[in-house]
């Protein structure tokens, strides 16, 4: 261990000592001599020489040792090196860490391998039923691991215990400072996960009187795309009830989860807050939005002009056309795969892959080592300095001192 400081400068404070020298000097003047009659009957004698005393020479050096301890605490002191070396041993929630307790044996440090390291005596982070970590504690493993290797001393030995497969796995195996030693503990096949490819939810259609010719190929574009995808070509042939169209001002239906909206100006505060509860709508291009959103790019026509582009508006999206749904200015509305085009737009994104078999996620070594931060000795210097300023207080004005200095 060795001790620096970060702000020596601030040393120079040391020159304060001089005070509590100064004022023990300057307090003697008060003791004044008294002639009293008698002394002239006595023989006079020499003088003796003028010495440089200091009374409560104990409280003078409690003072400067107050003073001194305060020019430390300025220049910021800090100490290297004094990190525990002691093992750790990171579980992840869903391993069973009675066989480990018994190995540690006060030998190791035990943690669990999630945001924060919290103590395995404490509770581990919520799992779901499945003995994965739910999606709302769900952490990625990778992260962890790097920030934990970052933390730790270098020559701390690490080893980490987790289960034969796991969520929250990044796209490829970590790579850290430390060789790891990475124990997989048995546990059951993982139940086969729900399909990602659910139907996304039916859009209703409102719209403005002269949007009439363009919710013709709309209507028919999710009919054939939701309801019958080989059999529905005609836009005369579509059954209107499957597609709820009707004009703006006519409220949404309860179960609406998503809304094709062709009508110009301010998009109303109802529909805007129904979008920002998770719905998914799709404007006319002469639609506005109060809110300001980040669109990014989501079809792009053969030249690479954008078609649609949306944003997030709170649990919800907002796409939007860029030009008119007319033929005549928007030519894919006549093509084969704009059904296919339309519904992928209120598709839910895919998912990122983040399940892993522990036995692939081994972590490699070949990462640069960080430094370790030092220790702040400013909150310990603090509260002796506040002892200290009690004691000298104290000591100050005790009612058994003789002087007062």
């Amino acid at each position: 261990m060795s001790l620096a400081l970060l702000l020596p400068a601030a040393l120079a404070a040391l020159g304060a000592l001089l005070l509590p020298l100064l004022v023990h000097l300057a307090r003697r003047s008060e003791q004044r001599p008294t002639d009293f009659a008698a002394l002239r009957w006595l023989r006079q004698k020499p003088r003796p020489r003028h010495r440089i005393r200091f009374d409560e020479r104990w409280l003078l050096c409690l003072r400067l040792l107050l003073l001194a301890l305060i020019a430390a605490w300025l220049a910021r002191p800090v100490l290297h090196g004094s990190a525990s070396e002691r093992p750790w041993i990171v579980l992840l929630p869903g391993v069973d860490p009675a066989p480990l307790r018994a190995e540690a044996a006060g030998r190791s440090e035990l943690r669990w391998l999630a945001p924060g390291f919290p103590d395995l005596d404490t509770p581990a982070p919520d799992v779901s039923a499945s003995g994965t970590p739910a999606s709302s504690m769900r952490a990625p493993v990778a992260s962890l691991l790097r920030e934990l290797d970052a933390d730790l001393p270098a020559r701390v030995s690490l080893t980490v215990v987790v289960p034969a497969w796991f969520d929250g796995a990044d796209g490829e195996r970590p790579r850290l400072s430390r060789t790891v030693d990475w124990r997989v503990q048995p546990r059951p096949a993982p139940a086969k996960e729900p399909s990602a490819t659910t139907s996304p939810p039916v859009p209703v259609i409102r719209h403005a009187p002269d949007r009439q010719d363009a919710v013709r190929y709309l209507r028919a574009a999710v009919e054939s795309a939701w309801f019958a995808p080989a059999a529905k070509t005609s836009t005369d042939s579509v059954a209107p009830d499957r597609v709820p169209v009707a004009s703006p001002e006519q409220p949404l239906p309860a179960d609406a989860r998503a809304l094709i909206w062709l009508a110009p100006g301010e998009l109303p505060a109802s529909i805007r807050q129904w979008i920002a509860d998770g719905g998914i709508a799709l404007l006319d291009e002469r639609a506005r939005v109060a809110d300001t959103i980040v669109m990014t790019p989501y079809w792009f026509d053969p030249s690479g002009a954008v078609l649609v582009e949306g944003g997030a508006l709170g649990r919800g999206r907002i796409l939007r056309l860029t030009r008119p749904p007319q033929p005549a200015r928007m030519p894919q509305l006549l093509e084969p795969d704009f059904p296919a085009r339309l519904r992928g737009l209120f598709a839910a994104p895919m998912p990122e892959p983040a399940r892993v078999a522990a036995r692939d996620y081994v972590p490699r070594t070949g990462a640069a080592s960080y430094p370790q931060a030092p220790r702040d000795l400013q909150p310990w210097l603090a509260l002796l300095i506040a002892a200290l300023l009690v004691l000298e207080r104290w000591w100050a004005t005790h009612r058994r001192r003789s002087v007062a200095p």
